[in-house]
Order: C-alpha cells, then sequence, then structure tokens
C-alpha cells in the first residue's frame, strides 16, 4: 500500500503539475501513508481521518489532519474555514459510506472549481467475474461499477472525466471527477471506453449477477474437499493475514481449528489474539519458520506476490501455500 500511495502521488504530482500553492485533501486519511509522499514536494496537505488515535499518530508525523467523519456537515465547516482543495484523494472508503450522497455532495462543496477528485474502490465487475466474495463483509456497504458511480456522481454535481484499473486489492477501479462546468470536452476514451464495456457485458443487468452464488458454492466445496484430504494426510495447515475478507471466508466455509493451527500475520495489534467465529490463534510471521507447517491457507490473496516474496525462506524449506480466490490452487 506504501509503495502503491507513492506511485499514485508520483503520477498526480505530473498530471497536475500541483505547487506550494494547492491544496491536496485526502478523506479516511489513515495515519498519513499517502499524504506523506507529498511533504518532501512542499505541497500542503490536510487529513481527514474520524479515528481519533490514528489521526493523534499522524499529526505526530507532521500530517496535518482533523479528527472527523467526512460528510456534507464537515466539508461545508472546512470550507468556511477557508479549506478548498486542488485535489480531494479518497482511497477504499466509498464502499464504507452510509450517507453516501451527503459525502459526495460534500467532496463538491470542498473541492475547487477547477479541483479534480480520485477515488478507488474495489471494482464489482473484478469482484463477480473472480470470484471475490469475501470482498463482501460489514464494513462494505455498497460495490461500485464506472456506470454505477457515474450515476451518484452526476447527481451532486460531478463528472466522471477518466478512470483507469488499478489491479490492488484483487481488482480495483480509479476515478477523476470534476465539476460539471469544468469537466465539459474533458472525458478521456478510457472513461468512455470503459462505460461501453461495462454496457456489453450486462453489468446493470441481474444476469451478470446471478451465476454468482452458484460459483462461490463451488468454490467452497472445491477448498472443503482440498482441505480435508490434507488432513486425512495428516498435513499441518497454518493460514495467512487476519483480515475481514479472512473472516468472512472462514465462516462461510465453516473453516476452524481442525483445519487451520494458527494465522499467522504481521500486525502486533492482532498478534496474541484470535479469529473471531472460530477462536484460531493469532501469531507472528515467524511462527510459520519456527512451526514450518505443511501447507498455508492464504486468507489475504489480494497481497499474494508481496506475502510469498516475504516468506521465501519457509517456501525454500519445502512449504506451500493454498490460493482460495478466484479459485483454489497450490503454489
Amino acid at each position: 500500500m506504501i509503495a502503491h500511495s507513492k506511485k499514485l502521488v508520483d503520477s498526480l504530482m505530473h498530471r497536475f503539475k500541483l505547487g506550494s500553492d494547492s491544496l491536496v485533501i485526502e478523506v479516511a486519511s489513515n495515519d498519513g501513508y499517502l499524504l506523506q509522499h507529498f511533504k518532501p514536494q512542499k505541497i500542503p496537505v490536510l487529513g481527514i481521518e474520524p479515528a481519533s488515535n490514528i489521526a493523534k499518530i499522524a499529526n505526530e508525523r507532521g500530517i496535518p489532519t482533523v479528527c472527523l467523519f467526512f460528510g456534507l456537515n464537515a466539508s461545508r465547516s472546512l470550507k468556511d474555514k477557508g479549506k478548498e482543495a486542488d485535489i480531494i484523494l479518497g482511497l477504499n472508503v466509498l464502499a464504507h459510506v452510509a450517507d453516501i450522497n451527503g459525502f459526495v455532495e460534500g467532496i463538491s462543496v470542498l473541492l475547487k472549481e477547477t479541483g479534480t477528485a480520485i477515488f478507488e474502490f474495489p471494482y464489482v465487475g473484478d469482484m463477480i467475474k473472480n470470484n471475490e466474495f469475501d470482498t463482501i463483509y460489514h464494513e462494505h456497504l455498497c460495490y461500485y461499477s464506472l456506470t454505477s458511480v457515474k450515476h451518484l456522481f452526476n447527481r451532486n454535481g460531478l463528472d466522471i472525466v477518466d478512470a483507469e484499473p488499478v489491479p490492488i486489492h484483487g481488482g480495483s477501479l480509479r476515478i477523476y471527477a470534476m465539476h460539471s462546468t469544468a469537466a465539459r470536452g474533458k472525458v478521456t476514451c478510457a472513461a468512455k471506453d470503459l462505460l461501453e464495456k461495462e454496457k456489453k457485458e450486462g453489468i446493470t443487468d441481474y444476469e451478470f449477477y446471478s451465476n454468482f452464488a452458484k460459483k462461490v458454492e463451488t468454490l467452497k466445496s472445491d477448498t472443503l474437499e482440498l482441505l480435508n484430504r490434507l488432513k486425512k494426510e495428516r498435513k499441518r495447515i497454518a493460514g495467512y493475514g487476519a483480515a475481514a475478507k479472512g473472516s468472512t471466508l472462514l465462516s462461510y466455509y465453516g473453516i476452524g481449528k481442525e483445519h487451520i493451527g494458527f494465522i499467522a500475520d504481521r500486525s502486533p495489534h492482532k498478534q496474541g489474539k484470535f479469529m473471531p467465529g472460530n477462536h484460531i490463534p493469532i501469531l507472528s510471521p515467524e511462527s510459520l519458520l519456527k512451526a514450518q507447517p505443511d501447507y498455508v491457507f492464504l486468507l489475504t490473496w489480494n497481497f499474494q506476490d508481496e506475502i510469498m516474496e516475504q516468506q521465501a525462506e519457509y517456501r525454500r524449506k519445502g512449504g506451500k501455500f493454498i490460493i482460495p480466490v478466484p479459485e483454489v490452487k497450490v503454489l
């Protein structure tokens, strides 16, 4: 995510010619992991983060951050204080918002007339095609196509002028939006082509989604068949990644301690605790080398390459990874 955000900031610096008189605002800015990349360029930034403990960390790192739930009232308050953004960023926040129209209207209020809002979110097209059912969990309220997000932004005075797929999180979409008055004549071929592609693929029609449940049920059956066979062969299996998506997958599949001995996770805040529902213990990644299980069930499959690289020593000693999505396979 750090590398991903750095690459995004570099592209924005080049594309929008940002300078010391610009203002970049990020909603749901976390600990400033993205905004930090603007600091070496002397670009003024403001983070908006609702979690007080996380906002505190950002401020301590020198990333100006206000502790607020972003919405229409918050945006009006900030604008009254002279805050208007050349760039508004929001990575993986749109899916979490309950009052989504108030949220996007707030973006419109806080964005300069010539400004651009850039958002990333898991793309529903990839989610359905690739059986990414574990992306569906309690924090995610909406799942967007370009067609649906275009209607959402249009209702609130903004137009989508560009869109591009990004591979992170199993397939995401990055959109660029401007005030409707400023967007005239600026809509790219990429945005137009993706809208046309969605229309041809029927992404707004019921049929596109109708077989999703059946495909997921088949995936579940295939996965449990593999795990049960390995356990009969007395193979030892651990998990990796104590994330929300992993909790969804384990719960739906009915996987518990009888299948997986422990789950490794790099977060010290999770180590020493247990996965909800099945009480599988969460340990540090070093536990993989210590225990050397035969297989590791990769719950955070969306970071497959990074994690498998980190665990090169475990693999060198004969350990294998089970990848559960989009189809179960062993690497």
